[in-house]
């Protein structure tokens, strides 16, 4: 059985590009992320193409606007049937209550399971440097578990965040907080855009519990090796 905790990332923008990358990695991996870009370009097709896979689906949006209307999309989103959706931390604790209760409330609606709500809290793009230019005060590992404490009292399932701030948040937030990392590159792997990184093995170590990977995979020459490559490398973690 698929380990559900590598959810490989569908960074492309066509439903062709789908089908034959989830083809090519098979019965290896169960769970996958549509972002924007692949959403905002074929919709709910892609949620109704993985569905009938049997594939779970992280939809990767990041939610941030007023509370009210981050709710109403979220019920939107939430009758899809995807098995978890993110909003951004940075929203306020106003915005993520109201996303969840949302949530819930369209789920019991339509007699379905509810997705899990996450928060991401600092992209793991940003680097330190960037985050000083941004004219933050805090400084930027201090600010993550602030907003994963925030994204937990607001009722959230768990955060996105770097697998650097990993073991802090699970100190701070428990043993049953999600904590969903991307920013994780197998060994030898090519960084990219990306600057608070680690292995999987680390990073699982560190208190992940879903570890978010699209470029090692979707770019690699053999998507279905490179996937079980990096499922060996998580198999070696006993928590």
């Amino acid at each position: 059985m698929a380990d559900e905790r590598l959810i490989v990332a569908l960074d492309v923008s066509a439903m062709d590009e789908v089908k034959k990358l989830v083809e090519e990695i098979g019965d290896t991996v169960v769970y996958y992320k549509v972002g924007m870009e692949l959403f905002y370009a074929v919709g709910a097709e892609v949620i109704t193409y993985l569905k009938g896979q049997g594939k779970k689906i992280f939809l990767d949006l990041k939610l941030h606007d007023i509370p009210n209307t981050v709710a109403k999309s979220l019920r939107v989103l939430t009758s899809l049937g995807v098995d978890m959706i993110n909003v951004h931390a940075t929203g306020g604790a106003e915005m993520m209550k109201k996303a969840a209760a949302a949530i819930q409330d369209e789920a019991v609606n339509r007699g379905i399971e509810p997705p899990k709500i996450v928060a991401v809290t600092i992209l793991t793009s940003t680097s330190k440097e960037q985050w000083k230019e941004m004219g933050y005060q805090v400084d930027l590992d201090t600010h993550v578990i602030h907003l994963a404490k925030l994204a937990q009292r607001a009722g959230l399932d768990g955060v996105v965040a770097s697998p650097m701030e990993a073991q802090t948040i699970r100190e701070t937030c428990g043993k049953d907080f999600l904590i969903v990392t991307p920013g994780v590159r197998p060994i030898g792997a090519a960084i990219n855009d990306q600057s608070r990184i680690t292995t999987p093995s680390i990073a699982l170590e560190s208190g992940s519990t879903h570890l978010v990977v699209g470029r090692p995979i979707y770019t690699a020459m053999n998507p279905r090796h490179a996937s079980e490559n990096i499922l060996k490398e998580m198999e070696s973690v006993h928590i």
